[in-house]
């Protein structure tokens, strides 16, 4: 099974102890690339250090809402022009826990997607309880690229952003007994969604309770097939072949050029 990890955050301190080694793990079991996801300065830094060790690794730069209040736009807009990095993300709302005031929350949202049009890089939207508000600045702001990461709405908003032309990607949330996104992934047509992990957090059946990983991703690849009457190898190729067109991975990697960005 060939499978592309959408969403992973391997820099944080969780893989501290077996980092190197869980990376070989994964290349070796099936999956092809990897995108490492920042959400600080901190794991922008990271993410990029990491991707440029390894030729299937690509980074993002982006301000989490939680971390809206140390918005770094020179950082950003440095990063964004290096190589390996090939989103804006994870950038977006989260009015569950609310760590950020909601004013700045939305500025600072903005703010990234407006650098990822002046860019020409997608978008990595995290939305929680904030669906009509992400939906209405990326409209806004005229954001041609982006996915719902670890999409969690309902069927009527699915339908909004399939409309606007963006992708949703799912994680292993859809394997919870609890999990009310059945009839989204049936709407949601082959080519345009992804898959991920968001590791170490979500991991799914049966695995709930330990350290997620990029090896669990089959998992979820395996709950689409499914609930979609496919088999988990039509899933993963379908989902692998979006993430390249959607992130624009290169034949060659290691000689990976970006077009359209700022210089």
């Amino acid at each position: 099974m060939k499978l592309f990890e959408t969403h992973a955050h391997l820099d944080l301190p969780d893989y501290d102890s077996d980092r190197e080694n869980l990376i070989n793990k994964c290349f070796k079991s099936g999956i092809e690339y990897i995108i490492n996801i920042s959400f600080n300065k901190e794991t922008a830094l990271s993410s990029l250090e990491l991707a440029q060790k390894h030729p299937h690794i690509f980074a993002t730069v982006g301000y989490h809402p939680h971390d809206a209040t140390d918005f770094d736009a020179e950082l950003v807009k440095k990063l964004a022009r290096e190589p390996k990095v090939i989103a804006i993300g994870e950038i977006g709302l989260d009015f569950f826990r609310n760590l950020s005031p909601y004013p700045i929350q939305r500025e600072v949202f903005a703010n990234q997607a407006h650098l990822a049009v002046e860019y020409d890089l997608p978008v990595v939207v995290h939305d929680r309880q904030a669906h009509q508000e992400c939906f209405n600045i990326l409209k806004d702001v005229g954001v041609k690229e982006a996915v719902f990461h670890c999409f969690s709405g309902d069927i009527v908003f699915a339908q909004q952003i399939l409309d606007a032309g963006w992708r949703m990607s799912f994680t292993g949330n859809i394997t919870y007994p609890n999990s009310h996104l059945d009839d989204v992934l049936r709407l949601v047509p082959m080519d345009r969604f992804m898959i991920e992990t968001d590791c170490p957090y979500l991991p799914p059946h049966p695995h709930r309770g330990e350290r997620n990983s990029p090896l669990h991703l089959h998992l979820i690849a395996e709950k689409i097939a499914e609930i979609k009457e496919l088999t988990p190898n039509e899933v993963a190729e379908t989902a692998y072949n979006n993430a390249i067109k959607f992130f624009r991975i290169p034949p060659d990697p290691v000689k990976k050029v970006h077009k359209g960005k700022m210089k």
